[in-house]
């Protein structure tokens, strides 16, 4: 994928479009061109592995018994399902969920401000080029701000953003998704360290909130709202009575502000729909 990707915006082509699929084919007589995907893969991987890590290295802070994280190739439009950690012990203190829970999302953040300013640099303008594919990608706020900077006075729907650019793009939306206040997401870990019980009241309050975002801007909502539903509600009970000190309330302001920057109500709708 990433190699059409580069393939694509090469040729001035749409990011994705109808022939994509059949184009594949070419790569298995060319193998050799899967190395112009390397900079939208290693880009995204370096992102996601950095999240990983976030949480994987404040679990060993706190020993905290957890896996090396895992990824998931799978045959989408990104080429995986992301990645993730498997935490095989109990975490017993809110600090420690909190400081667990934000330290994916601000290592995954950090890792991707770079390439994402990197990418817009060597992105190119051309006129209508974010309607005429097959996928229209929406414009997360931080985009739009670097873009405002790079591409003074140009329409969003002008830039064509390069694989790199493109794959700090995924990281937001990656970085959007966890941070939603729900279940065992990320934000859900940050925000039971708040709330504590109330957690599970709020956690349906904000995934029945995705439904009329579903319906009214992009319909992939409902899907995550279904998938949140029938897998991630739940949440381990934490029995402490602490409460986070002003450090971690300032990081938990600071989580919102990253979530706000990151998400995008349209993150990807069929050209001409939703």
């Amino acid at each position: 994928m990433g190699s059409r990707l580069s393939s694509n915006f090469n040729g001035n082509q749409p990011p994705f479009a109808g022939h994509d699929l059949d184009a594949l084919a070419l790569l298995l007589r060319e193998p050799w061109r899967l190395a112009d995907g390397l900079w939208f893969s290693l880009t995204l991987m370096t992102i996601l592995l950095a999240h990983e890590l976030g949480h994987f290295l404040a679990c060993r802070f706190y020993r905290v018994d957890a896996s090396l994280p895992y990824f998931l190739p799978a045959p989408t439009l990104i080429g995986t399902m992301g990645a993730f950690i498997r935490i095989r012990s109990p975490i017993y203190s809110k600090r420690v969920l909190f400081d667990v829970g934000i330290a994916g999302p601000l290592a995954g953040f950090l890792f991707l401000l770079p390439p994402l300013a990197i990418g817009l640099a060597y992105s190119k303008v051309i006129p209508g080029i974010a309607a005429r594919g097959d996928l229209v990608f929406g414009v997360p706020a931080l985009e739009r701000l670097l873009e405002s900077v790079v591409f003074f006075g140009v329409d969003p729907g002008d830039i064509y953003l390069h694989p790199v650019a493109r794959a700090a793009w995924v990281g937001l939306l990656a970085t959007a998704l966890n941070l939603l206040p729900i279940g065992q997401l990320d934000g859900g870990h940050i925000l039971y360290s708040f709330v504590g019980e109330r957690h599970r009241i709020l956690s349906r309050v904000f995934v029945a909130a995705l439904v009329p975002i579903g319906i009214f801007f992009s319909y992939s909502w409902l899907l995550w709202a279904l998938f949140l539903v029938l897998f991630g509600m739940r949440h381990p009970m934490i029995y402490d009575a602490s409460r986070l000190g002003s450090g971690r309330r300032l990081l938990g302001w600071l989580a919102l502000a990253i979530f706000l920057l990151s998400f995008t109500l349209t993150p990807v709708r069929l050209g001409g729909g939703r």
